[in-house]
């Protein structure tokens, strides 16, 4: 069912269809809205966010209408998952039905008895956001954490999933920005060097708040967004529907609501989807506000149906590798194209 879901996808986005059969491979989950740090890079700045959590109903939902197609969901957004009291019985009801699942956390919660519970569970990845290889550059961006203990939170992780023989696949991840640009090498290799570590990323940085003037000139759009067509939608605490997470932070409206009575294919082939995908498939995506100032990186179409061709879960793990052989002109730099100042 699943890979069958991918090959009608892949037909819609090779054909430039405005209205695929199937549904997203991915979505993006945000269970809570809840934060306890506050970093200048992260939407959290600009856009206010309730101090709650996803309802039930909604997630439920999500879930039960989308398991058939749906290969993995990243329970993140504008708040750190373990603030969501929720968050294990989420994992694991998306086990339940066959989605594999991701989490991204900023290490303030993460003790013995959280790493337990996790390494214990059916969590497939797990992110371990640090962005810095000093304190200064790490506590900067990330205010309110302490970064002595965050690392040693990591650290611990790493050891005890490495020592219990855990399935999680556990990713270390930082976003380079201006104060921390010159760490990365430092990053890279002292966190290599941990026990239970399976990939060091360098992100590029995929918001516009330090970076205002970035975003994707017209001639950029040459090949249309892969979003539109595969995943991940971004799906909001409250229940609002986003096509991708870049829209909402660029204050574009959200395409349907899982809190009314659409369901997920009806949001996912609604008017305002097919407009997008008709001016992305004409060239024309500059004509959309939201995407004319998204920075994310545009990927070569080769990649886009390799990224259909294989299970979400697989692309997933492969996405680091890409970036960074990429990023190192192993690859062609055309393979992933990214913003610039414009």
């Amino acid at each position: 069912m699943r890979a069958w879901n991918r090959a009608k996808l892949l037909w819609a986005y090779l054909r430039r269809k405005t209205k695929p059969n199937g549904l997203p491979v991915e979505y993006i989950v945000e269970t809570t809205a809840k934060c306890n740090l506050y970093c200048p890079m992260c939407p959290r700045e600009t856009h206010a966010q309730p101090k709650a959590d996803m309802a039930a109903e909604i997630f439920d939902r999500l879930v039960e209408e989308s398991g058939p197609s749906a290969e993995h969901m990243m329970l993140i957004g504008l708040g750190e998952p373990f603030l969501d009291p929720r968050i294990f019985e989420r994992i694991e009801y998306c086990a339940r039905h066959g989605i594999s699942t991701l989490l991204s956390t900023n290490g303030t919660l993460l003790d013995e008895a959280m790493a337990e519970r996790i390494l214990s569970g059916p969590l497939e990845s797990i992110t371990l956001s640090f962005d810095g290889a000093t304190k200064e550059s790490f506590e900067f961006y990330r205010k309110g954490a302490r970064f002595e203990k965050v690392r040693d939170n990591f650290v611990r992780f790493c050891r005890m999933k490495k020592e219990r023989g855990a399935r999680v696949e556990v990713v270390v991840q930082m976003v380079r920005m201006e104060r921390n640009a010159g760490e990365v090498e430092e990053f890279t290799r002292f966190w290599r060097a941990v026990p239970g570590v399976d990939q060091v990323r360098i992100k590029e940085d995929e918001t516009n708040l330090m970076r205002p003037q970035a975003g994707h000139a017209a001639a950029d759009w040459k090949y249309p967004c892969h979003y539109l067509w595969r995943g991940p939608m971004y799906v909001k605490q409250n229940g609002d529907v986003y096509p991708c997470c870049q829209s909402y932070m660029l204050d574009g409206q959200p395409v349907g609501s899982l809190a009314s009575s659409q369901s997920i294919h009806e949001i996912w082939n609604s008017g305002e989807m097919q407009r997008m995908r008709r001016l992305h498939a004409e060239g024309r995506a500059g004509e959309i506000e939201v995407c004319s100032r998204c920075c994310t990186t545009i990927p070569h179409p080769l990649l886009v149906v390799g990224s259909l061709a294989l299970h979400g879960r697989t692309v997933r793990r492969l996405l680091p590798a890409i970036e960074r052989l990429t990023y190192l002109a192993r690859l062609p730099r055309r393979l992933l194209r990214p913003a610039s100042q414009r």
